[in-house]
């Protein structure tokens, strides 16, 4: 019975996604020399371009695009290196495929570029909170616009967080967020949601966040789900982050059940499969 995975259709120039009909993947092209998860494997723009295409042949619906890395402790990158890292690589993509391109970016300077180089979504980590002009560039623009929770920076995030009561404190720090951009000019029906799994939270955190995820359909938006490869799943499995494509998998299909819409994986080919096999056996239940 899908209880939780209410529907929602996201229409911008050029651009309409369906989401809660089925679920959609998020495919991550990391643009920079340290990510935690493939370790600078697409920092060269021909290495990237090639990923990008490769993400769109194996069935992503967004691809999402960074060139400054958001793993914890990560050093911020100076708007014009992280600019050269990614208006490129967009620019040659936008030239080739229709998949909708994601900016995964806290500068307004780096998404304005990159929403005229062709990306059209904006995901910043910061729920718009980091650059003061990032709302304004997000209103203007008309396009869906990902708010993610997060305590403290990619710099800080991981010493020792803490909450009273994580699930409310992300909720009602969503709701501020949403608040905060619907004021800005940015429309409640563009707005996609993400609780930020990783983002300044602990091995049990992570775990709280799955199990109560529909929780957050409160909000009534789409769900983002992100556990690609992340640490609690190497703590699980004892894995490298290269070697956590099975563990992520399971999650994603947590998610799935639990009412997420989007998911955001490194390994879209496998991700398409999961996703299709759960979105199946949720369908049959639902039916019989």
């Amino acid at each position: 019975m899908k209880i939780h995975q209410k529907e929602y259709t996201l229409s911008w120039p050029g651009h309409s996604l369906v989401l809660g009909k089925k679920t959609c993947v998020m495919g991550v092209l990391n643009a920079t020399p340290d990510s935690f998860s493939d370790g600078g494997r697409y920092f060269n723009h021909d290495k990237a371009i090639e990923q990008g295409l490769s993400i769109a042949r194996d069935g992503a619906d967004i691809i999402d695009i960074g060139g400054e890395s958001t793993r914890p402790y990560a050093q911020l990158v100076p708007e014009e290196e992280e600019l050269s890292r990614v208006i490129p690589v967009i620019e040659a993509l936008k030239k080739e495929i229709d998949t909708p391109i994601s900016i995964d970016t806290c500068k307004a300077g780096v998404a304005a570029a990159a929403l005229k180089a062709g990306a059209s979504i904006i995901n910043d980590i910061s729920a718009l909170r980091f650059d003061s002009r990032m709302a304004p560039v997000a209103a203007e623009a008309g396009v869906p616009v990902i708010l993610m929770h997060m305590q403290g920076t990619p710099g800080n995030m991981q010493d020792n967080p803490f909450y009273n009561d994580l699930i409310p404190e992300i909720i009602d720090f969503l709701k501020s967020a949403i608040d905060s951009a619907v004021k800005a000019g940015v429309k409640r029906e563009m707005i996609i949601i993400d609780p930020g799994i990783g983002f300044g939270k602990n091995f049990n955190h992570n775990l709280e966040i799955i199990r109560n995820l529909a929780r957050f359909t409160e909000l009534d938006l789409p769900i983002l789900f992100g556990p690609s490869r992340k640490a609690f799943i190497g703590r699980i499995l004892g894995k490298e982050p290269a070697e956590r494509d099975a563990g992520t998998m399971a999650a994603v299909s947590a998610g799935v059940i639990n009412g997420a819409h989007i998911m955001r994986v490194h390994n879209v080919k496998m991700a398409v499969d999961t996703v299709k096999v759960i979105d199946e056996i949720i369908k049959t239940r639902s039916t019989v």
